[in-house]
């Protein structure tokens, strides 16, 4: 069975960080890129990063430049997104997802909070 399955979420104070971790299983995790999308309240669907299938190229939205890094441990089957001076807005459920252009397969998600 195709599984992705994000940890790492949590509430945090603006200015924070927080690192997610999304462990794949069911394909073989070396072969696809992976993407990091988020949901905000009341808002449609953001994809915040991306990373080819060996961690060579990577892709921000403007939002995150700077402040957010995506990686890949394609031994441990599983993709991060460290977030660095977090802010308000960036307050959604996390989901990672299989592929760049064309995300074939998600995760349930990761709510992250960012409030003091």
């Amino acid at each position: 069975e195709v599984q992705l399955v994000e940890s790492g979420g949590g509430l945090v104070q603006p200015g924070g960080s927080l690192r997610l971790s999304c462990a794949a299983s069911g394909f073989t995790f070396s072969s696809h890129a992976m993407s990091w999308v988020r949901q905000a309240p009341g808002k449609g669907l953001e994809r915040v990063s991306a990373i080819n299938s060996d961690g060579g190229s990577t892709s921000y939205v403007d939002s995150v430049k700077g402040r957010f890094t995506i990686s890949r441990d394609n031994a441990k089957n599983t993709v991060y997104l460290q977030m660095n001076s977090l802010k308000p807005e960036d307050t959604a459920v996390y989901y990672c997802a299989r592929g760049w252009r064309y995300l074939e397969v998600w995760g349930q998600g990761t709510l992250v909070t960012v409030s003091s």
